[in-house]
């Protein structure tokens, strides 16, 4: 992606009244959100819909992982509600993310996860099995996402500028893991401030926590923008 950086603020609640509680509390500087499993599970597809109609844009997080055709017909299902963007899991392997991306047709953007910012070296080498570094499984998975035709891949702020000198700048690097300095991780392990992430290459910051449970929102969002702008 060219041009700025965007913040994405994590809906990560249980139902719609608090998310639109939350979005109320935000103020006129939010544009763009991110629904999840937990807001998208308990609320249904109204609650996408709900958020359009108050001008967001919306990044659906369902990271879907299941044989191809199933992910097809998800995806084309899913494209149709109007989001900005929606992600699959890439060690659902080539056939499965071409399938999304044909489902989507140009309509939303499908994204790539790569590796989870909640694992480390350790869990990937000794829980999942997956041998050598992290960032040479980031870089393939990155490839076969790519090849398929999605537009980026979700990765840790860390490996930002890895993925855009590998994949060029019109890759997408859609970043969780965005916190404060004085932020507690919680069980983020592969974390970046917002103004690092910039600097790194993040063409989208996904701030949940740090922002949503701080005791001002509004003030939290403003400052992590703030910090975003001395990047760009």
């Amino acid at each position: 992606m060219t041009g700025r950086a965007q913040l994405i603020v994590a809906l990560d609640v249980p139902d719609q009244e608090r998310a639109l509680q939350l979005v109320d509390s935000l103020g006129p500087d939010l544009d763009y959100v991110k629904i999840g499993m937990q807001l998208f599970y308990a609320a249904g597809p109204g609650v996408v819909e709900t958020m359009l109609s108050r001008g967001l844009q919306v990044f659906l997080d369902l990271k879907l992982h299941d044989i191809p055709n199933t992910v097809y017909h998800a995806v084309a299902g899913l494209s149709g509600l109007g989001v900005e963007m929606l992600n699959v899991h890439c060690a659902g392997g080539s056939d499965m993310l071409e399938a999304a991306a044909s489902a989507a047709d140009g309509r939303t953007k499908v994204i790539g996860v790569t590796q989870l910012t909640s694992i480390d070296q350790l869990a990937l080498n000794e829980e999942l099995l997956v041998h050598g570094s992290l960032q040479d499984c980031v870089i393939h998975y990155g490839r076969l996402a790519q090849r398929a035709g999605l537009q980026g891949v979700v990765c840790s702020p860390q490996e930002s500028a890895m993925i855009k000198r590998e994949f060029g700048p019109e890759f997408a690097a859609v970043t969780p893991g965005v916190r404060f300095d004085e932020d507690d991780r919680g069980d983020q392990k592969r974390v970046a401030t917002p103004a690092r992430a910039v600097e790194w290459g993040s063409d989208y910051l996904v701030m949940g926590r740090p922002i949503t449970q701080a005791v001002s929102p509004s003030r939290a969002l403003q400052r992590a923008k703030r910090s975003m702008e001395v990047q760009q």
